[in-house]
Parts: C-alpha cells; structure tokens; sequence
C-alpha cells in the first residue's frame, strides 16, 4: 500500500491558480468567437522573402519559414545534387556550405540564411569539368550507389582545409603541433557522412590522394 501524500493547499496556491485557469478560458471564449464568426485569428507571417548566393548566384525566393534549407534548394531551385537521406541530420547526405563552412543543411531553416553563400555539388564540378575531389572518387571508385556521394564530396572537400587550417579533431593528440593527414584524422572528420555501401576504403584513398597532390 502506498504511504498518504502529504498535501495542503494553500491560499497563494489557490489564487495563482484560480487566474492562470480565468486567462485561458477567456482565450479560449475568443477564439471560438473570432472562429464562429469567420473573422481569422492571426498567427503571424508564415513565409518570407529570402535571397540566397547559390553556387555564385543569387535567389530570391519566397517561402514558408519552416522550410528547411535543404528543400530549398532541392524543391525551390531544382538543385537535386544535394540528397535527402535521414532528415535528421545523421547521416550527412545533404552535406553543401554556407560561407565556406559545412553545414547538414536539413536541419537548417532557409530563412536563416538570407544574403548567405551557399555551394552544392553543382558548383563544385561538372561531369565535363570535374573538381579534382569528384575526380579522384571516380578514379579510386569512392562510391556505389552513389546517393552519398555529393555530401561525401562536399565534406571531403573541406577535411583538407580544416586540417591545413589547423583545427583539431577528437583524435587530434598534440594540440600544439602541426596537425598531419593522417587516415585517423580523414575518417574521424567524415564520420557523420554516413555510406551505406560500405565505400569507406575508397573514399579515404581518393581524399588521401587529392591531400597528396595538394601537398
């Protein structure tokens, strides 16, 4: 059997409660009012004007402020290279940059970003001109499918430079010296783009071998 709950009720208590319950109740009243009589209740603007720099271009587009950047992108401006995997930001697939920095870009609202540079792997490299990144992953057969790859790309990419740039990883041990290319740094620093083929080897073999030729 349970112990008795000790509980008093005390005035303060009481009359605190006692408004809290007066104030919603009135919300309520005029609400269904303003709905009874056809007059709308405002809820503040849903959509906005945003201007993108995408890929060295500029966009402007209006829309709902809950888009995310990634459905921006792959519904508002037809840049499909950018994929949709989890949605959650796991799994790295709609990886592209914002001001030079990688981003999961569905878990990052549009309207965020107005006046912001932005790449995908439209502005990275054609099939008739490729980056040197999109080419070594041809050459060393960094993917399978395929659906990764682009964020894969993207986040390679910038591996490199965060690593010239001398920013340290969670595998990074001396922090004061000079940061190598290691494979313990590539794939500590690609670890949320995730392959589902099971391409790693190949994808480290083809960022290892654009370090080297930049070297």
């Amino acid at each position: 059997m349970s112990p008795p709950i000790d509980f008093s009720l005390r005035r303060r208590t009481l009359l605190a409660g006692t408004a809290a319950a007066a104030v919603v109740a009135a919300a309520t009243r005029n609400t269904a009012a303003a709905q009874g009589t056809g007059v709308p209740v405002s809820a503040g603007e849903t959509k906005s004007s945003v201007t993108l720099v995408v890929n060295g271009r500029e966009r402007e587009l209006m829309v709902d402020n809950r888009v995310t950047l990634l459905d921006a992108l792959r519904e508002h401006l037809k840049l499909t290279g950018t994929k949709k995997g989890c949605d959650h930001g796991q799994c790295g697939a709609c990886t592209c940059t914002v001001n030079g920095e990688r981003i999961n870009s569905c878990l990052s609202l549009a309207v965020m970003h107005d006046g912001d540079e932005i790449e995908t792997v439209e502005g990275i490299g054609q099939p008739d001109a490729m980056d040197a990144m999109q080419a070594a992953f041809v050459e060393n057969d960094g993917f399978q499918c395929g659906y990764c790859t682009p964020g894969q790309i993207s986040s390679a990419r910038k591996v490199i430079e965060e690593i010239r740039a001398g920013i340290p990883s969670h595998v990074t041990g001396d922090l004061t010296a000079e940061i190598t290319l290691t494979d313990a740094e590539i794939r500590e620093r690609m670890s949320g783009n995730i392959c589902r083929c099971g391409a790693y080897a190949n994808i480290l073999a083809a960022i290892t071998q654009v370090a080297e030729e930049r070297a």
